[in-house]
């Protein structure tokens, strides 16, 4: 039987970059380690272009001995994990970092922010690294003048230290420059933050607050209402801080509360007055707790270190080239509750950043945007907007530089939508359509790649290179983390699978979390500590994170996501269903916001709900005559639910639901469906 190591050297072979001066093919190398010591191995024992029988033995024990390696690493860093920046390795912490920064880059525009006066938005306004620094030194002093304890040594079995635990500090806001400050003080002082989302509901919120013992939370007026109506739920709370609070407008708590509320610029105030060194945190103390909200019961806090943070901060930058100059605009969190687009659109045209990091779901936005644009237009413009875009794609994956011709003609007026000097975009969160990539790529003429990652690893895991201009996969391992691939027999998935390997995704190296906090299910770490305990589902003994996803190993050592562990169901006629491929598959319809799809084992069919995009679906029935009262009689109309179902059959998009939560928040919507499938001919048709 031919070895899965040998298929995996004819995969390499066959996808080499060519070196006889022939065309360049876009599918450039992007090799792991594994792939890497192979090659090697075989040219040192002079074996790699040998084809003599006398040879063969001698090459079948290089492959066997390649094959002993169960995992992959990057070839940047093939013989040791990366554990930091290899030019400071001085930085251990977040606070280290910041203080590197704020030397190096004093003086330099750091954080900024739009203006707002009488309800209009006006220049940016901005912070430099020197004054985040000596707010970040203030603020951390105002919360120790104000009682809530810094680092804390614990200790486990036989007196050892393990480490320094500060007190949780709550950051329940977005977006906002003082959210960055308030991060940089809890390093600087050893405290842990927790950050706090509006998107998990008031009752994770409360639940956080308690399971984490939260001594100071930092919000917002709309916030902070919130925080006072369980305020007597919340018994470790001290301290609140109101961002963008006026003092006078503070309440005044009863004090058997032991609550105090204050506004963040009086306990800047306080701070600067009561200056306190700084008590710096060390490697493997914890830097945040992270809550998700997770698919089962109540949220999990994954524990992160300073260590692995920063870890994996190092591996990114060794595949991402940033410089002092370079502009970021930071709008994810807005975006995900629904921030107003053209809002978006504006600040981008104001700040016209150079870094863009977004998530699948705008990017499929500009994508259909520009798309639409080039329909509705003349029949001239379409024809000139297809050539352009042909003839430059196809340059591009050959590995030639396009005519400017194009960009002049066509291209550069869409980079100007995004300002006109993005010349780096990264999509993560979720899967990026390779036709949507392959379409960015061309239009806005820079490199467009997309990562792998998860809380529970610091991050990021893998990460395209910017050279790669091959779709539809998420790169190769970053250099401070190793990646295997583990059967998982009952889905038909192994390490023997046909043309490339497939498995659950396992991640092992310093970029690992710490474990979930107090969680006290099995551990295979019974005594580490009786607040952060590893599952044996999230981390097995050789300290593999298992994922949940299910990848391959495509050709170039590149990784693919092709599914889920988890979230599939059996019908009544016995046929699996992986219901998030049906999801992605209705990804791109332009009238879809979100797609939940249901089934199980009671039925053999299946239901969807659809949430519709409310412009987008108003924009078409005005251009359809179509007269409604509300949204609701919209999509009632059976016009609108014939055309949204046919466009569902012919487009993709993804979009990621936490399937519990829709199921039980649609459980009647399903259960009428079921009853309408019921009634109907024993043929179901498929519903909205």
């Amino acid at each position: 039987m031919e070895l899965a190591a040998q298929r995996r050297l004819q995969t390499i072979n066959g996808h080499l970059s060519s070196t006889d001066g022939s065309e360049q093919s876009a599918l450039r190398p992007n090799h792991t380690a594994g792939e890497f010591f192979l090659v090697v191995i075989l040219n040192r024992a002079g074996l790699q272009c040998c084809s003599s029988r006398e040879t063969a033995d001698r090459k079948v024990e290089c492959i066997q001995f390649f094959q002993s390696f169960p995992f992959d690493r990057s070839a940047r860093y093939p013989l040791k994990l990366l554990t930091g920046f290899p030019d400071h390795p001085e930085i251990g912490t977040l606070h280290d970092n910041f203080v590197r920064s704020v030397e190096t880059f004093r003086d330099n525009k750091y954080l900024g922010t739009r203006v707002r006066v009488d309800g209009t938005v006006g220049e940016y306004r901005w912070m430099t690294y020197g004054e985040a620094g000596t707010a970040r030194t203030a603020l951390g002093s105002g919360l120790v003048f104000h009682g809530i304890p810094k680092a804390t040594e614990v200790f486990g079995p036989f007196s050892l230290l393990i480490l320094q635990q500060g007190s949780c500090v709550g950051l329940y806001f977005i977006n906002k420059p003082e959210w960055m400050i308030v991060d940089h003080a809890c390093s600087a002082y050893s405290y842990i933050s927790v950050p706090l989302y509006d998107t998990l509901g008031p009752d994770a919120v409360k639940y956080i607050v308690n399971h984490a013992t939260v001594q100071a939370i930092f919000c917002v007026p709309q916030t902070l209402n919130i925080l006072l109506s369980f305020l007597s739920e919340i018994p470790s709370l001290r301290l609140i801080v109101v961002v963008g609070g006026v003092d006078d407008q503070m309440p005044s708590l009863p004090s058997t509360t032991g609550v105090e509320v204050i506004t963040y610029s009086k306990l800047l105030s306080q701070g600067r007055r009561n200056l306190q060194p700084f008590c710096p945190p060390k490697p493997d103390d914890v830097a945040t707790i992270c809550y998700t909200s997770g698919t089962t019961g109540t949220p999990k806090g994954a524990v992160l270190s300073h260590r692995g943070l920063i870890a994996n901060a190092a591996g990114v930058n060794c595949g991402i080239r940033l410089y002092p100059s370079d502009i970021l605009i930071n709008f994810l969190f807005c975006f995900l509750i629904l921030q107003d687009n053209l809002k978006l659109m504006d600040d981008m045209l104001n700040l016209r950043p150079t870094v863009f990091c977004s998530v699948p779901r705008l990017y499929n936005r500009i994508y259909a945007g520009i798309a639409n644009a080039v329909k509705t237009s003349s029949v001239l413009r379409e024809r000139l907007f297809n050539a352009a875009f042909n003839a430059k794609k196809q340059a591009i994956q050959s590995g030639k530089n396009p005519s400017p011709m194009w960009d002049r003609l066509v291209f550069n007026k869409i980079k100007e939508k995004l300002g006109g000097r993005v010349r780096y975009m990264v999509s993560g969160a979720s899967p990026l359509s390779p036709d949507v990539m392959d379409f960015l790529r061309v239009c806005f003429g820079c490199p467009v790649v997309q990562g792998y990652g998860m809380t529970e690893s610091s991050c990021v895991i893998s990460c395209m290179d910017e050279n790669d201009t091959l779709s539809g996969h998420v790169g190769s391992p970053i250099p401070s983390c190793e990646v295997k691939l583990v059967d998982v027999p009952e889905m038909n998935y192994t390490s023997e699978d046909r043309p490339y390997p497939r498995g659950e995704i396992c991640i092992r190296g310093p970029i690992v979390f710490q474990g979930y906090y107090k969680d006290d299910v099995q551990t295979y770490i019974p005594f580490l500590l009786s607040w952060c305990l590893l599952t044996r589902e999230a981390v097995d003994e050789d300290g593999w994170l298992h994922s949940g996803d299910i990848g391959l190993w495509s050709p170039g050592g590149r990784l693919k996501i092709i599914d889920r562990k988890k979230n599939i169901f059996k019908l009544a006629q016995g046929e699996y269903i992986a219901p998030e491929k049906i999801e992605n598959v209705y990804a791109k319809c332009k009238f879809v916001a979100q797609c939940f799809v249901y089934g199980d084992s009671m039925n053999s069919s299946l239901v969807a709900v659809v949430s519709v995009d409310p412009e987008i679906l108003k924009n078409w029935a005005a251009a359809e005559g179509i007269k409604y009262d509300n949204l609701g009689q919209l999509c009632s109309d059976p016009r609108v639910r014939s055309a949204v179902l046919a466009d569902l059959n012919a487009v993709g998009r993804e979009v990621q639901i936490k399937r519990p939560q829709a199921k039980a928040y649609f459980a009647k919507a399903i259960a009428d469906m079921y009853a309408e499938l019921s009634a109907s001919d024993s043929s179901p048709k498929p519903m909205l």
